[in-house]
């Protein structure tokens, strides 16, 4: 009954943080799932699963908060839905030894993606209201999907900075397509889990309490993400994943590193978190303004029908 009521726990923040942020989910569940003991193909499963009802929950709150893009949806979660399915397909057919190191590596990258992009970058918000093609759009999906069933996670963390860098859709809207597209993501991963290890495999028990988490969460993400610092969230998240993982990895067969080694580890990772958060903060607190006279420009523009010129800072 406790791992229940931890795992919606874990459930409840993770879509907190993905709602608001358009990443972190599957990365942080999956995550966590395998800091204790999980299966990797079964953590996906459990995770995509789950994902089916909290990816419903946040795109329908996305959507009444005006954040979702259809067109983005459409032409990014189709080919998603493919790379997912195939992803799923291959975890399911490694052995768990080679896996769980692999899904940390993976996992790894996509922290120290995510803790780099948002600590130094920000959100880029430059040529707002331009429209983004099926080719960039396509082939964004198909990879997105593919790392998003083979790593856990990974649907948001490859999406969202890579539209985000763009800087043709505004944050919100960018959020909340990402968030609505994964519902397409999560089914197909899903029924590629059960057809490649079955349902047997499956804790559902598991299942519905991240479900339930993130259902309750989804809402008020959808209304979070008008008003809380993604850079900052960005900052936080970011070194929640690297550190889980360098755990996973330096306790692996793979590496097997002995206990000074990880200490000192620990500590230079620790250090670096708290710095990169205070830097976020600053960062946010000194560039706050000028990034919402530049959304609230390029809304207007678009409203009337014009396309915006302006060539934003990257900082949020």
């Amino acid at each position: 009954m406790q791992k229940l009521i931890l795992l919606a726990l874990v459930g409840l923040g993770a879509q907190l943080v993905d709602g608001s942020l358009g990443m972190a989910y599957g990365v942080t569940s999956t995550t966590l799932l395998l800091a204790i003991g999980t299966n990797p193909a079964a953590a996906s499963a459990t995770v995509h699963l789950a994902e089916i009802g909290t990816t419903l929950v946040s795109g329908l709150s996305h959507w009444r908060f005006g954040n979702v893009d259809w067109k983005v949806v459409l032409k990014i979660g189709v080919p998603g839905a493919i790379g997912a399915f195939a992803g799923a397909t291959v975890l399911s057919n490694i052995s768990t030894e080679v896996a769980a190191p692999l899904m940390a590596v993976i996992l790894l990258v996509l922290g120290f993606y995510v803790f780099i992009r948002f600590t130094f970058q920000g959100l880029p918000k430059g040529q707002l209201g331009k429209p983004l093609r099926k080719r960039f759009l396509a082939p964004l999906g198909l990879v997105g999907g593919f790392i998003d069933a083979t790593g856990g996670g990974g649907w948001g963390p490859v999406g969202t900075p890579a539209i985000l860098a763009s800087g043709r859709l505004e944050p919100r809207k960018t959020i909340g397509s990402i968030d609505t597209s994964e519902f397409l993501v999560a089914i197909a991963a899903s029924l590629g889990f059960i057809w490649g290890i079955g349902s047997e495999s499956i804790d559902y028990g598991w299942v519905l309490a991240l479900l339930l988490g993130g259902v309750i969460a989804a809402p008020i993400a959808a209304w979070l993400v008008r008003h809380i610092p993604p850079r900052v969230l960005g900052a936080a998240v970011g070194g929640v994943i690297i550190l889980t993982n360098t755990r996973s990895l330096l306790r692996s067969d793979w590496i097997d590193a002995p206990d000074g080694v990880r200490y000192a580890f620990y500590g230079v990772i620790y250090v670096a978190w708290a710095a990169a958060i205070v830097y976020s903060v600053l960062q946010y607190r000194k560039h706050a303004a000028e990034d919402k006279q530049i959304i609230a420009e390029a809304e207007h523009a678009t409203t009337a029908g014009e396309v915006p010129d302006d060539k934003a800072s990257a900082n949020a």
